[in-house]
């Protein structure tokens, strides 16, 4: 009987310390640990997270391994978050991997978190579920990437649009911090928005050229209304809560499904894709799929569990690096960008 490929996959690029483990590239265990140390300062602080990421590595991964049912000795390789990402952050899951890696003698991995995400789509965890045909378009939408990416196979990506100033998970929660709602911001404009009408507070949309995108004109015009407002009415936001939520989301959303539908018609896909920890919201997952059904397009997201950074996908990409030998050194080090 053939041994088993085991891969160790760790994710610690922001505020979630995380570790999965592959038998034969099925998802056998998958364990995160958040950080609600943050909320107080109302985002991440990147000391912080390097602390709390140095006290949760240790038992995340027992607990990874525990629920996998499988030991260290059996493990095949260590895939770790190489990049990109904070670098305090990094720098705990990236030693941690390289020294167990070494003591185990067994290949290292360093992936890269974009291509996790876009990886994520491939997770194999008994739920049976279409992944998308190549070349599909992804859209990774994160509280710091936005992306836009033609994936022509596991391992080869391009990505053909960016956020030129902020991501929209970032909008996301400075939004929802002009609005007093607490971090992270995002899950909550999702909430009250709704019950509120996104037509009613019109904000305006970018213009920029190609697949690229632009939301800090976004964020500043809706900062502007609320202060405007409050300086007339000091229950303005109480009062208009859910709609200001509603009318923000909308216009994130329709920023991010006009370039889609742009870039997909541009290159010719039949498959639309998403992930990252934004498209857990609710507006643009529907949205999402509507357009798909619009243009005659497949619609692929994955499920929240695995939107969110997690070691899942990271050990999924380790999967599809060891498969083509693609290791890295024992000596390896992160990268911010």
């Amino acid at each position: 009987m053939p041994t088993p490929t085991i891969v160790l996959g760790i994710e610690s690029s922001c505020d979630e310390t995380a570790a999965a483990v592959l038998v034969d590239g099925m998802l056998r265990s998958n364990v995160v640990a958040g950080q609600d140390v943050h909320a107080r300062w109302g985002g991440v602080v990147p000391e912080l997270a390097s602390r709390a990421h140095q006290e949760h590595i240790v038992p995340v991964v027992e607990a990874a391994l525990r629920d996998a049912g499988v030991e260290r000795k059996d493990l095949s390789a260590v895939a770790f978050t190489q990049g990109p990402g904070l670098i305090g952050a990094l720098l705990v899951g990236t030693c941690f991997a390289r020294s167990m890696a070494q003591a185990l003698g067994v290949p290292l991995l360093g992936v890269d978190h974009m291509q996790a995400h876009v990886l994520a789509h491939f997770i194999r965890d008994g739920v049976d579920r279409p992944v998308p045909e190549f070349p599909f378009l992804n859209l990774t939408v994160s509280g710091g990437h936005t992306l836009l990416v033609l994936v022509k196979s596991h391992l080869d990506m391009e990505v053909l649009g960016s956020t030129v100033d902020d991501a929209a998970g970032e909008a996301f929660d400075k939004g929802a911090k002009v609005l007093g709602l607490p971090y992270p911001g995002g899950p909550l404009i999702d909430r009250h928005a709704a019950g509120g009408d996104p037509g009613r507070y019109k904000l305006p949309m970018p213009q920029m050229p190609g697949s690229d995108f632009s939301f800090s004109g976004t964020k500043t015009a809706f900062n502007n209304l609320v202060q405007r407002s409050m300086q007339g009415d000091p229950d303005f936001i109480h009062r208009e809560l859910p709609h200001l939520c509603a009318s923000l989301q909308q216009s994130i959303v329709d920023i991010l499904l006009r370039k889609v539908q742009k870039t997909a018609r541009q290159a010719g896909v039949r498959h639309i894709a998403m992930s990252g920890g934004v498209s857990a919201n609710s507006a643009l997952r529907a949205q999402f799929n509507a357009l798909a059904l619009r243009e005659g397009w497949q619609a692929h997201v994955p499920p929240p569990a695995y939107c969110t950074d997690n070691g899942a996908m990271v050990a999924m990409a380790g999967h599809y690096l060891l498969l083509t030998g693609r290791t890295v050194d024992m000596d390896a080090v992160p990268h911010t960008r």
